[in-house]
């Protein structure tokens, strides 16, 4: 509202949507950015970065910790829709310099810059904390492109014979 009590419009992003910070390129992308920090200075290609959001996220699925999104029905399209939110997170964080591409055996990676860790060190919220934590379990567990493809997989089947597991593990 503005200060005579009009409602003022919305924030936009190219192609008129309104920016909302929830599912946005910046939520995303500082996810993408705990993964990246935790990983440093080890890459990661954009496939392997769909699958650990999604492991960060949905970790009582995976006999991880408990998860930190809900257990919604037809959460597994989530993989669709985090691809190219991703794609955008990812030019944030390197316009900010906190992350770089660089270029790797299967093309393409992504790498926390030095500051990238340092930015996330200073975020004292809970949330982050808990994204920290499972993102450190996701890449103990399932950090190999060959383990992101797998995970992948066992998503994508779920959906398809609706077999998600209710209520695994949300906090």
């Amino acid at each position: 509202m503005s200060p005579l009590g009009e409602r003022q419009p919305p924030h936009l992003v190219p192609g008129g949507r309104p920016v909302t910070p929830l599912n946005s390129p910046l939520e995303v992308g500082v996810r993408a950015l705990v993964l990246l920090a935790e990983s440093h200075p080890r890459p990661l290609d954009l496939a392997q970065l769909v699958a650990l959001d999604y492991l960060v996220l949905h970790s009582g699925e995976f006999n991880g910790p408990r998860s930190l999104h809900p257990d919604l029905p037809a959460r597994e399209g989530e993989l669709g829709r985090k691809r190219a939110l991703l794609e955008q997170g990812l030019l944030v964080l390197i316009r900010a310099g906190l992350a770089d591409i660089v270029s790797g055996e299967g093309g393409l990676m992504y790498e926390a810059t030095e500051t990238g860790p340092t930015f996330i060190e200073v975020l004292e919220a809970p949330y982050v904390a808990s994204l920290r934590e499972r993102a450190e379990w996701a890449l103990h567990h399932y950090a190999s492109p060959a383990h992101a493809r797998s995970v992948t997989n066992q998503i994508i089947n779920r959906a398809a014979s609706g077999s998600a597991s209710e209520g695994a593990g949300h906090g």
